[in-house]
């Protein structure tokens, strides 16, 4: 993203006034229909049954205050993911204990009602044990996509049409967008916010019931709005850790789940040649400086591959790690158009980081190959490439290990 201060506040000046031109223009004084065509629903607002996801944080709280000021039928839902215990003092981490009471009490300010559902087992099978796996076999997995992609969008998806949603909404920062061929996803208007990277695994059939209300604000409007409904989490502060991970020590989770994965193993260079010890592969990801341990030696060393089988680190210069070429599996395009080479595109490898230009090949196997047109550096098998064009997403997949030049 390659937006300055005074083009992110062009673009949220541009969708503020599209929000309110539109309804105003097409639908005089009736704010509940103006909220339904705003949505893209057919239905009478107060006839209209929407779900929120509701997490206890301040955007998903606004999410369901603002479906409640639109006129809808809302049920909110809390999701407990896991052991919630040792996490229940712990302020920055999401689904914990306190956050369900935070959601709690929203829905009885909103009057709304509200469920908790406990879908532990099913968060842990997809999820955790996926993580604890992922790690153990040298790779770098993100567990807010699995989630988003199984437990989220799959799991409270049905259950939301069971309570006979006509949609689900949630507090993430991306858009809903209708083009030619139906719903697109589309990134955040205020790029410090996007979350578009987390949800590529999308699909368009999901897009059907999914509305993203936070899509065209920045986060100091959504602060804003939860001071305006009086709502205690106003200033809550945001999540940082991954919800099972309040600590930050992945390392752990992995060896209360996976013991027999922490085994020690030799530190070698490039050629092979031993540099020292470590405790466990779990303990070091692609591009790693800090924790190897080596000294005597003249030059930085980063962490370049993982080698599960042998246990070995593999040491070696900055230059060593930068990659060419990826190979993804498990591709999900949210687009309709049959993608079979795409000379510009953009894509992202990490969350933070802004798209890099990249040439994208449909291989026969339904995966991918990308092409950066720079060499990009730490790239680790295990992690989502997000594809845009614009501000669309096309879609994304899984970088394969051994498929990295």
């Amino acid at each position: 993203m390659d937006d300055d201060g005074s083009q992110i506040e062009g673009r949220l000046a541009f969708y503020e006034y599209y929000r309110s031109t539109f309804a105003v223009a097409l639908l005089g004084s009736h704010p509940h229909i103006a909220a339904m065509n705003a949505l893209n629903l057919e239905k009478e607002a107060n006839d209209t049954r929407v779900v929120v996801a509701m997490s206890g944080g301040v955007d998903s709280s606004v999410t369901a205050a603002l479906m409640v000021e639109a006129g809808y039928d809302v049920v909110g839902i809390t999701l407990q993911l896991y052991d919630h215990g040792k996490a229940i003092q712990k302020a920055n981490a999401c689904c914990a204990g306190q956050d369900i009471h935070d959601a709690r009490n929203v829905a009885s300010k909103l009057d709304i009602p509200h469920y908790v559902l406990n879908y532990e087992s099913r968060f842990r099978e997809s999820v955790m044990e996926d993580f604890a796996d992922a790690y153990a076999r040298g790779e770098t997995p993100i567990p807010c996509v699995r989630c988003n992609q199984t437990v989220k969008f799959r799991d409270l998806m049905s259950t939301a049409r069971d309570l006979g949603a006509d949609m689900l909404a949630t507090g993430h920062y991306v858009r809903r967008e209708i083009g030619e061929d139906g719903p697109e996803l589309h990134r955040a208007v205020d790029p410090t916010r996007d979350q578009s990277y987390f949800l590529f695994a999308t699909t368009r059939e999901q897009l059907n019931l999914l509305r993203f209300p936070l899509g065209t604000r920045p986060k100091t409007e959504t602060r804003e709005i939860a001071a305006r409904f009086d709502l205690k989490i106003a200033d809550k502060p945001d999540s940082q850790d991954i919800c099972f991970v309040p600590n930050g020590s992945y390392a752990r989770v992995v060896e209360k789940l996976r013991p027999e994965s922490i085994q020690p193993g030799e530190i070698v260079d490039l050629d092979g040649n031993v540099l020292g010890e470590h405790d466990g592969i779990i303990n070091f990801t692609i591009g790693q400086r800090r924790g190897l341990d080596i000294g005597g030696r003249s030059e930085a060393l980063y962490v370049v591959r993982l080698e599960p089988n042998s246990k070995r680190v593999v040491a070696g210069p900055r230059e060593a790690l930068a990659v060419s070429t990826v190979t993804l599996n498990n591709v999900n395009w949210i687009t309709p158009e049959v993608l079979q080479v795409r000379d510009h595109c953009a894509v992202k490898i990490r969350s933070t980081m802004e798209p890099e230009a990249a040439k994208i090949e449909r291989l026969a196997d339904g995966g991918c190959r990308v092409t950066f047109a720079q060499p990009q550096y730490g790239v680790s098998p295990g992690q989502a490439c997000v594809a845009y064009d614009g501000d669309k997403v096309l879609g994304g997949g899984w970088i394969v290990r051994d498929c990295m030049e």
